[in-house]
């Protein structure tokens, strides 16, 4: 999405967040497998680390990740959402999809 950088970022979150939402898990299996699924922590806002992404933020998404606030799902993880046929929170911000479990979602 590197071609945003010209878009004001508001006008930038404003259609990510147009393009964020609900989705089962068992849909998002085919990215799943192919590696392009990244899980935001529920401490984040799914739309500011959208943005980040979008605008190629090295700094920040590498600050995410090594405080493992962004990361890969882990296969259990995987698992149990399918067997739940878990709802998640998700944009593309290609090639990536970013799934986000919310507080209120944990059980």
């Amino acid at each position: 999405m590197n071609e945003n950088f010209a878009v004001e970022p508001e006008v930038l979150k404003t259609k990510i967040t147009a393009e964020t939402a609900r989705i089962s898990w068992l849909e998002l299996q085919k990215f799943y497998a192919s590696g392009a699924v990244l899980q935001v922590s529920a401490q984040l806002d799914l739309v500011d680390v959208a943005y980040a992404f979008a605008v190629d933020d090295k700094t920040q998404v590498a600050s995410w990740l090594a405080q493992h606030q962004i990361a890969r799902v882990e296969p259990a993880e995987a698992q149990q959402w399918y067997e739940q046929k878990t709802e998640l929170w998700a944009v593309v911000i290609s090639p990536w999809v970013l799934v986000q479990k919310t507080e209120r979602d944990t059980h």
